[in-house]
């Protein structure tokens, strides 16, 4: 049973760029540096067949799992069978794999094997055997960088959160790191999330680790990590009620629940299928303590240095409509009770809130035009001409630029630079007429530059020179040479 939030829609405006990293630093990992493993393994092979040992040390792995089963350490009865029916059939490759990924055993081997084989026989396998540990199966990459909770040391609690046992590992837990990742790096921020990501990995490994601590068998895989990130999903929601989609077989729905109720199933169902599942293949506890480590995080920190964003806790897109349309409708109203300045407040809220809804800015630029002399009147009809230019709006800049125009008239203060953009802007949307307004305002302002002027003059000559206007050329050809 698969049980995820999916309560956020990802906004694209604002990509997750860190959760986006990580997922391709796992995969450049798996394509890449994990490509090596098999390469090495057959070589490891190889060498082990070349060297005789598999009818050498196949009888005592044999013996060494039956050992281990009985004293409850082990739960692969049915490999005891596989083994011998291989050591029957002369399967040297398949016996070569399976005991050469037990570092248990030749571990086992190096302490006890003067038990099983003569000494000179010991001692010869010990050097041959360990050159060929040394140069492949220790390079393997579960093997280098993998958790082994014999043998913890702190590169491998960081390391084993990049590996994955296949191609279906590495999907289903770069899925899922994108469903959590994505709303919980918008929680906390880019650097805070990667922090906590990789603590929250450190903390599954060593809570893994002590309800296996003599085990050889190396951890892999973002699943400690990403349960992490569930834990956080559901103490940054707390007691809100969100959505989850569940998959049981092959049925699968949506139900919606307080977020903080999901905790404990989830913790349940880890616990559960740890003593009842295939505990050997998957580390449920490592997922449990993962999750109780991304939920203590931000229960213990969320306060202080895992501070969680306030923009975090916005409104979803529905009830942002909802709450625009409401507020805009208010500011209408006080346009109609003729109660300007409250509106014009009322729009600048809106603006603030809305940045992107021109419309807003185009209410404020008309409110102050009641009052042209004051300075927000200059400062708006500024920023609704950036606005159109940025928005590619034509029109709609030149009716500001010249609406400003004639009610500020020899008051007007508009920068240099607003009259060069709409000089280019009209020449852009074939409107010359419009270009040559704008460059006659340009030559009167008083900050004009012969530079400016000149430049200017080339791009109308240029423009003029393409419709054949000879006249007009000439004009502006004889402007320039008149320029100092």
């Amino acid at each position: 049973m698969l049980i995820i939030p999916v309560e956020r829609q990802l906004n694209w405006r604002k990509p997750p760029l860190m959760t986006l990293a990580i997922i391709l630093a796992n995969v450049l990992i798996f394509f890449i540096y994990q490509s090596q493993d098999e390469k090495l393994l057959q070589q490891g092979v190889d060498q082990y067949i070349d060297a005789g040992f598999v009818q050498l040390e196949a009888p005592v792995y044999k013996e060494y799992l039956e050992r281990r089963i009985r004293l409850q350490l082990d739960d692969r009865v049915e490999l005891v069978d596989e083994i011998q029916t291989a050591i029957d059939e002369k399967e040297e490759g398949w016996l070569a794999y399976v005991i050469l990924l037990d570092p248990g055993f030749y571990s086992m081997l190096l302490d006890e094997g003067t038990l099983f084989w003569q000494n000179d026989v010991y001692f010869a396998w010990k050097e041959k055997r360990a050159e060929i540990v040394e140069k492949t199966i220790n390079n393997i990459s579960s093997l280098r960088l993998g958790l082994i909770p014999a043998n913890i040391q702190m590169s491998d609690l960081i390391g084993y959160q990049f590996l994955h046992g296949g191609i279906g590992h590495l999907l289903g837990n770069m899925i899922f790191l994108f469903l959590l990742g994505f709303t919980v790096e918008r929680a906390l921020g880019k650097s805070k999330f990667l922090i906590a990501y990789l603590l929250c990995g450190v903390c599954s490994g060593l809570f893994y680790s002590l309800f296996d601590s003599k085990s050889l068998v190396p951890l892999v895989g973002a699943s400690g990590s990403i349960s992490g990130l569930m834990g956080m999903y559901v103490a940054i929601f707390g007691l809100q009620k969100i959505r989850f989609f569940y998959f049981v077989g092959v049925y699968f729905n949506y139900f919606t629940a307080p977020a903080l109720a999901i905790l404990p199933i989830w913790i349940g169902k880890e616990i559960y299928e740890y003593w009842l599942g295939e505990a050997s293949r998957i580390a449920y506890m490592a997922h449990a303590g993962g999750l109780v480590a991304g939920a203590g995080l931000v229960w213990l920190l969320g306060k202080s240095w895992l501070q969680i964003k306030e923009e975090f806790h916005e409104p979803d897109e529905e009830q942002q409509d909802d709450a625009f349309r409401k507020s805009y409708a208010q500011a209408l109203a006080l346009v109609g009770r003729m109660e300007f300045d409250n509106a014009k407040t009322q729009f600048q809220k809106l603006y603030e809130q809305y940045p992107d809804n021109i419309g807003m800015l185009e209410h404020l630029f008309n409110l102050e035009k009641l009052d042209h002399s004051s300075g927000g009147y200059h400062a708006h009809a500024q920023q609704l001409i950036d606005a159109a230019l940025k928005k590619n709006f034509f029109s709609l800049m030149l009716d500001t630029y010249k609406d400003y125009l004639k009610q500020a008239g020899e008051n007007s203060r508009l920068a240099l630079v607003y009259h060069n953009k709409v000089l280019y802007a009209c020449l852009r949307h074939d409107s010359p007429t419009e270009a040559e307004r704008a460059f006659e305002r340009l030559r009167q302002h008083p900050n004009i530059t012969p530079d400016v002027l000149k430049e200017a003059c080339q791009v109308l000559m240029q423009e003029f020179q393409k419709r054949q206007q000879t006249m007009k050329v000439n004009k502006y050809q004889k402007m320039i040479g008149e320029l100092p």
